[in-house]
């Protein structure tokens, strides 16, 4: 029914209530007073017809959603006819000197019953009928994990709403005093989180959501490991905030992802502090394009600097970064494009004379570790040659701050990717030295979840298209991080510098490679026997395990949340740059040896630790 015929309906409804209430009430207490005026009684009946719409008006009881009505409603209705039936009887003694006392009190009474049933029927017919809807053998049968408020929330939307198409059956929760109680719906609370496996089986659920919007990824990753069976999705509601806030609906359910498992709680950055060295500043971003490098794009926006500078080789990285920034703009930053590789010292120099950039994140590298066994002169260019251009091009132009990202692949490395990568680290390390005024520093984490090149989208598409899942060795393992969590340590690292250190990310527990894809191929709603894994044997350069830091180097105090900070072995820029020149003017069949060998001698010296802790 439409809302205008709605309208018309509890009008004609409340209208034949309210007219023939009185006189139903006379007739039943007429034994026990004496008779009024039929005329009286007519009069009254009008007098009350017109009361109960003029308060039905400012009460708002005709254009309200009765299906949804709630104890809310319930005080509109209870003012409406209260304030109607006291300004009856008013008016009626005013008229007749006169009152009728107990009929008003019967009449009240009778309106209550009656116009609040007539809502509570038209709720039970909504619900009736939508309920069968809900419950139809199309509706797929759903288990909800939580019975707060998140989950409440959920299972109303679920019951009001077929189209979700979705039925809960049964709810899950840890909390003993909820078990056996009924939550919205008549859903009942039938199990904690060890019941999962039981309650599938038992009511053929197909469904698990997750109703625990509050929930740390830790705890998420426990319920997901007891909920991930075959034949199952598991999906997760918004936060409850952004469903009260209007930010987000109820039913814009989302599978759980391998971010949500591997990714850890968010960080309370020191906002001040970063505000205070970016705000209103020139900052300039290498490797703008990257997934590291536009992330840092994003996140230092957050911070109101003057300008952003998005530095690249790659056109096309940069026009997707910069037309992602311009969409979503809503502030006085500049962004500038910049098309120019760091291998070319002349054009960073040209580059930092004409913009002056204050801090300088330096993102721009090749990180892919085969690539780089096969072409590592370009390595050495633009890993070694580049952050050297860069970093000196800052101390020349005085920037207050130059952050290199690094990379755990720079530990003992085996490859020529990380051995690169620490000799980056030992240029800005030697750099900081003759810097008066400007503070490097270098940022080392592992593998980020999701960008260009990592195992997750490679899993994803392998999955997509049938699999099977590839993976070099079952011992494989690897630190994750996401990118926004990565990028915003980075920021931070920036703000605590005081030259020279390498900072290292807390990257959390390593994770098994194989492992990874068993959760994924599951995260994507099938088994291991559909897709599939093979292992297809070490890629050349690859190393089974990942460092953050060698033993010795190791500090244990965090400087700040999820920041560790030591000082690694240092060498003379003089040294770095005899050794570049012959790296260059070799083979590249003896590159590789000789520059391992460089940095396996420069980790023979005994690092300086960092003793003090920065607060």
């Amino acid at each position: 029914m439409g809302a205008r015929k709605r309208y018309f309906f509890f009008l004609l409804v409340d209208s034949l209530i309210v007219t023939f209430s009185v006189f139903i009430g006379y007739y039943i207490l007429m034994p026990f007073f004496a008779e009024y005026p039929l005329t009286v009684l007519g009069v009254t009946a009008a007098v009350l017809l017109i009361n109960h719409h003029l308060f039905a008006y400012i009460f708002n009881l005709y254009h309200r959603a009765w299906e949804y009505a709630s104890v809310r409603e319930l005080i509109s209705i209870t003012q409406a006819v209260s304030a109607s039936m006291l300004t009856t009887t008013i008016l009626t003694y005013l008229l007749f000197n006169m009152t009728f006392l107990r009929l008003m009190l019967v009449t009240w009474m009778m309106h209550m019953i009656f116009i609040g049933g007539s809502r509570l029927f038209w709720k039970l017919l909504y619900h009736q009928l939508n309920g069968r809807r809900s419950h139809s053998p199309k509706m797929i049968r759903t288990l909800i994990f939580g019975a707060g408020k998140g989950g409440s929330i959920l299972i109303k939307q679920m019951l009001d709403n077929p189209a979700m198409g979705m039925n809960p059956v049964v709810v899950i929760d840890d909390n003993p005093a909820k078990q056996n109680m009924e939550i919205a719906g008549g859903v009942k609370v039938e199990g904690q989180r060890e019941d999962v496996e039981r309650m599938v089986n038992k009511y053929g659920i197909k469904k698990i959501v997750i109703a625990i919007p509050s929930l740390s990824k830790k705890e998420l990753k426990k319920i997901h490991a007891v909920a991930n069976m075959d034949g199952v999705d598991v999906l997760i509601m918004p936060n409850i905030e952004d469903i009260l806030s209007g930010r987000l609906e109820v039913n814009m359910l989302k599978r759980v992802e391998v971010e949500d498992l591997l990714g850890r709680e968010p960080v309370e950055l020191d906002i001040e502090g970063i505000e205070e060295q970016v705000a209103d500043k020139t900052i300039l971003v290498t490797g703008a394009g990257g997934s590291i490098g536009s992330e840092i794009v994003r996140q230092i926006a957050k911070f109101q600097p003057r300008k952003i500078l998005l530095l690249g080789h790659g056109e096309n990285s940069i026009y997707t970064i910069l037309e992602e920034v311009l969409d979503n703009k809503n502030d006085n930053i500049s962004y500038v494009p910049i098309i120019a590789d760091v291998q070319n010292r002349k054009r960073m120099f040209k580059v930092f004379e004409k913009y002056r950039p204050d801090i300088v994140y330096h993102a721009a590298a090749h990180k892919h570790v085969p690539m780089m066994e096969y072409n590592p002169q370009e390595a050495v260019k633009n890993n070694v040659i580049g952050t050297k251009n860069t970093a000196e091009a800052a101390c020349h132009f005085k920037a207050k701050k130059f952050v290199m990202i690094s990379t755990d692949k720079a530990v003992n490395p085996p490859n020529v990717m990380g051995a690169t990568k620490r000799m980056a680290e030992m240029i800005v390390q030697a750099l900081d030295k003759g810097c008066e005024e400007t503070t490097l520093v270098a940022v080392r984490f592992g593998n980020v979840l999701g960008s260009r090149g990592s195992v997750v989208p490679k899993f994803k598409k392998q999955i997509q298209l049938g699999g099977p899942v590839t993976v070099t060795d079952p011992r494989m393992t690897r630190y994750f991080m996401t990118i926004p969590e990565a990028s915003r340590l980075v920021i931070q690292a920036g703000t605590l510098a005081e030259g020279g250190e390498v900072f290292v990310l807390d990257m959390g527990e390593p994770v098994k490679i194989v492992d990874l894809a068993k959760n994924m191929i599951r995260l994507c709603g099938f088994s291991e026997e559909d897709i599939g894994i093979e292992f297809v044997g070490i890629r050349p350069g690859e190393k089974l395990y990942e460092e953050l830091l060698k033993k010795d180097e190791i500090h244990p105090e965090q400087v700040y949340e999820k920041i560790y900070r030591g000082r690694v072995s240092e060498s003379s820029l003089s040294i770095i740059e005899s050794h570049i020149r012959t790296f260059l003017s070799i083979d590249e069949n003896e590159l590789k040896e000789s520059i391992l060998r460089f940095i396996g001698q420069e980790n023979v010296k005994q690092p300086e630790l960092i003793k003090e802790r920065v607060g």
